[in-house]
């Protein structure tokens, strides 16, 4: 049983414990690149066709050269073969910009040495990595998670009226993210969900958030400013079908107070129920199980690029 695999965009299978990157990737020194996370069942890759669809949306928000689909999908389809059937594993796909010293003053494209007055297109670092799935997981999908608010500073308003913060791409900037949930873990919590500066819900660091109020399944916008959820598609997809109705509106702080369950829906940890929030335990609906089996049934499809 294998514990790395490492799949590069020619295709070539990698050993993961050899040098990979250059020093001077601008991915590790700026951050400039995007990712997907891809859990891996039975030896497939899950929604695979909606994380492609997200991966070349954040690549347009990034002015990142268009991926290549095919490559990608390949590469990932033979990782996850490699990986096998025999337990679940956490797929990243990451592409960044490229070497710094293909690149010109400010980020500019050098001059082709060759003579093309139009300049050549630096080449990006693309890669497919997978490992085992985190211990957490695990305890999150059949215990729930514990939750705190979190303000983000930001505006709802934000994301439409200056898109060059990037709200709404899956970047490799994610440190804000990961020191939001490390504060979470020194105040006892599992997690976080971010709010606005007008007390709206946003979205956990690395989850989209899902308030089930009756036969209701309500998710905020991407308009304000948070990443369109790979997860939460499927999940509605699948609940639309049962008879469920699903929606994009605005929530405030008070919804998620009132509502019958919270749900953080995440690639990798599907769907884990908010068991407390800032303190106030949360009781399981009498449906909560067909939530997970939506969600389930909803990611065993690869989904349709069309579909984002």
């Amino acid at each position: 049983m294998v514990e790395r695999v490492l799949v590069t965009l020619d295709g070539a299978i990698r050993d993961p414990d050899a040098p990979l990157l250059y020093a001077d990737d601008i991915g590790v020194l700026r951050g400039d690149g995007i990712f997907e996370t891809v859990l891996v069942r039975g030896g497939v890759p899950g929604a695979l066709e909606l994380h492609l669809a997200r991966l070349r949306r954040s690549a347009e928000a990034l002015d990142l050269p268009a991926p290549d689909l095919e490559a990608w999908r390949f590469a990932v389809e033979l990782a996850a073969e490699q990986w096998g059937s025999e337990r679940e594993g956490t797929l990243r796909m990451v592409l960044t910009r490229g070497r710094d010293s293909d690149h010109g003053a400010a980020g500019e494209r050098m001059a082709n040495k060759g003579g093309d007055l139009a300049g050549a297109e630096p080449a990006t670092t693309g890669y497919v990595f997978v490992v085992p799935v985190p211990d957490r997981v695990e305890k999150a999908r059949t215990e729930g998670v514990s939750v705190i608010t979190l303000s983000k500073g930001i505006s709802i308003d934000l994301a439409q009226n200056a898109p060059w913060l990037l709200l709404g791409a899956k970047s490799l900037s994610y440190a804000t993210n990961m020191s939001a949930l490390r504060f979470a873990q020194r105040m006892g919590a599992d997690d976080v969900i971010f709010t606005s500066t007008e007390h709206r819900v946003l979205e956990g660091p690395r989850s989209t958030v899902v308030v089930q109020r009756d036969n209701q399944l309500i998710t905020p916008p991407a308009r304000n400013g948070v990443l369109p959820g790979t997860t939460q598609r499927a999940l509605f997809a699948q609940a639309e079908k049962a008879g469920w109705e699903c929606r994009y509106e605005p929530l405030f702080t008070a919804d998620l107070i009132t509502a019958d369950a919270i749900w953080m829906l995440s690639s990798i940890t599907l769907a884990a129920r908010v068991n407390s929030l800032d303190g106030l335990r949360m009781s399981a609906p009498g449906n909560a199980d067909e939530i997970v089996e939506m969600v389930n049934r909803g990611i065993a499809l690869p989904g349709s690029l069309a579909d984002w």
